[in-house]
This record gives C-alpha cells, structure tokens and sequence, in this order.
C-alpha cells in the first residue's frame, strides 16, 4: 500500500518543535451524526435494487453541476449518480494517519459525492473503542458511503488456532454488528487452497455481508514489505489472478474485485502494466477495482481507461482524484485531455 500525503501533519510537528502555534484548524466542537444505526449501504447498483437511493450525498449537486446558480457553464465529465458500478472510488480510512469523526466528517461534507466507500486498511478498526469506530461507520452511512474492512482476514485465519470456522464466523458476525457492510478477502501473506479461498467468500455472503477478494501478482504483498525483499520472493504469472478472479465472479457471484498495486505499479523497478492489461482483457471494467494511491498511478489510470475505471485511493487524494475524473484538472499528460462523450 502506497504512503499517503503527510504534509499537515510534519507541519505540525515542526511547529510545535519550535514552540509555533500549530496553523493546523482545531476540530469544531459540533458534529452532525446519526443517533440510529442506519441500514447498509449497498457496494454496486445491483445490489442497491431494493434499497433506497436517498442519502444525502446522492441528491448533493456540487457546484461544478449547477448550471443555474454555480460553474455548470464550464465543460466537465458529470460523475454517474450513487451507487454506481463504475466511476466508483474507495478511500483508505485510519491507517498511515488516524481519522476521527471531525476529520471524516470534513471529507464527507465536501467531497462526498465524490466517495463511493471507506475502507479500514488491515486491522486498524479492532484499535478503536466502540463508540468511536460506530460513529465513524454511521457517518459514512449517512453520506451513501459503504464501508469495508480490510484483509485482516489473514490474521484471523493464520491465529485462530484449532477452530478456525468458529473464529471467521465470531469475525463476521461482529464486523456485520458493527455495521461494516463489505469484507476484504486478501490472501498476500498467505498459501491458501482456491477452493477454500471461494468457500471464504461464500461464507460472507451467507452472513449477509459483502465479498471483496483481493488479488495480486506479489506474495507478502500489503505490509509495507520492502521492495528489495518482494523482488527477492518474486511475482506470479498474471493467469493465476485471471483464473481466480473468473471463479470468483462465476462460482459466488463477486460484484467487485481489488487489484493489489504491488508487483504491479508500487514496490517495482517497471510498472507491469500488461498485467493490468491482461486483467481487463478478461474482466469487465465496472468488475474490478485497482489499488492506485499515487498520484503519478491514479493519473496514468484515467489516462489509459477514462473516467470508467473503479480506483483506490487515500482519504488525502481524493479532491486531485475527483478533479481529474470531472476533467477539469490534471497533469501535463492529461490537463485538459480527460473527456466522455455521452449524449
């Protein structure tokens, strides 16, 4: 996983080293959040069938949009309404930085329309108290943001002793209680059979969450590995993400796959961009998302597939992100070059 920008955060540290005031803005005193918990959000259109589209950030217009009273005169990409199975982007909650309530809730009051999920990277969420960590997922909820684990999977089937059954079940069942609605299923440190991989994701759905595997070319991916250590291990032949992604989509009905970065465009010497390639020659776009939290990756992205394509990012990219998918900002390599056409 790619580092995030930590420019606010050094600035406090070197002012306060210096006995500066901290230009950094304390946290407002209030905060809109539910007192319910509200229902799930959905992670594609198609399971959004029977659930209601009326979340706050849905029917926000931003002001790129209005024509009437905001800048809808200037030429832009409009984004697809929420949910959307394409154009879809997930942010990486607390993890390289914390995220409290007051945070998130400045991201979603601005650029929620913009964040289709959050994600909490690894275990981070078991760090928290409760309270917390549910005001945190119902404030995603309330801006039609679904929210997702991440591949703590792996820990939970590496420790679990003798009953690993019973310790996936206590997991899941906890993680749904909480409100999560979408469970990574990463394998990067682990040897794990396919059979058991899909017999994983099955046993999601059948607790009434939502499957995200999450494939990638580089075993020890996920963890900060050293790139010299990764290259050491080697990567795996690009069919073996394909063939398990087909089976994933075929046997248990995935709606969405994440796509590792490393072994592919994070921890190389050369970005394997023909496998990226070979994973969309086989896999519809809007069935795949790819872990892109770099600014120099998620632009390369948008240039070579358009606004389409369903990316990763960090909680800190997401205003160059939505920018460059409207078209309205960009690099020199795709200022002013990112278009649509649909009449």
């Amino acid at each position: 996983m790619a580092t995030p920008l930590r420019s606010l955060a050094t600035t406090a540290l070197r002012q306060a080293r210096a006995g500066k005031p901290s230009s950094v803005r304390a946290p407002r005193s209030t905060l809109r959040t539910t007192t319910t918990t509200p229902p799930s959000r959905p992670f594609t259109a198609t399971a959004a069938a029977a659930v209601s589209s009326s979340s706050a950030s849905s029917s926000v217009k931003t002001l790129i949009e209005d024509r009437d009273s905001g800048f809808g005169f200037v030429r832009h990409n409009p984004a697809p309404p929420k949910p959307r199975t394409r154009s879809v982007t997930e942010i990486r909650g607390p993890y390289y930085t914390v995220m409290g309530p007051r945070y998130l809730s400045d991201v979603l009051e601005t650029m929620g329309p913009h964040v289709d999920g959050l994600k909490f990277a690894g275990g981070s969420f078991s760090l928290f108290s409760e309270a917390p960590l549910r005001q945190l997922i119902d404030l995603a909820h309330a801006n039609g943001v679904y929210v997702s684990t991440g591949g703590w999977i792996e820990h939970i089937l590496a420790s679990s002793g003798g009953d690993t059954g019973g310790a996936v079940d206590k997991y899941l069942a906890k993680c749904k209680d909480l409100g999560f609605d979408v469970i990574e299923l990463s394998t990067g440190f682990l040897s794990l059979p396919p059979d058991d991989w899909v017999r994983l994701a099955e046993r999601v759905r059948e607790a009434g969450l939502t499957p995200k595997p999450e494939l990638g070319i580089q075993f020890g991916a996920g963890g900060d590995t050293a790139a010299a250590e990764l290259e050491s291990i080697g990567t795996s032949d690009p069919s073996k993400v394909i063939n398990m992604a087909k089976r994933f989509v075929r046997d248990v009905g995935v709606e969405r796959l994440m796509i590792e970065s490393e072994g592919i465009t994070e921890n190389v010497k050369t970005w394997r961009t023909d496998v990226i390639q070979s994973i969309l020659k086989e896999l519809p776009l809007e069935k795949v998302m790819f872990e892109a939290a770099d600014p120099a990756v998620f632009n390369w992205y948008i240039r070579e597939f358009g606004v389409d394509v369903n990316l990763f990012v960090d909680h800190s990219q997401i205003v160059q992100l939505a920018g460059l998918r409207a078209g309205i900002w960009g690099k020199s390599d795709t200022f002013g070059k990112i278009t649509t056409y649909r009449p």
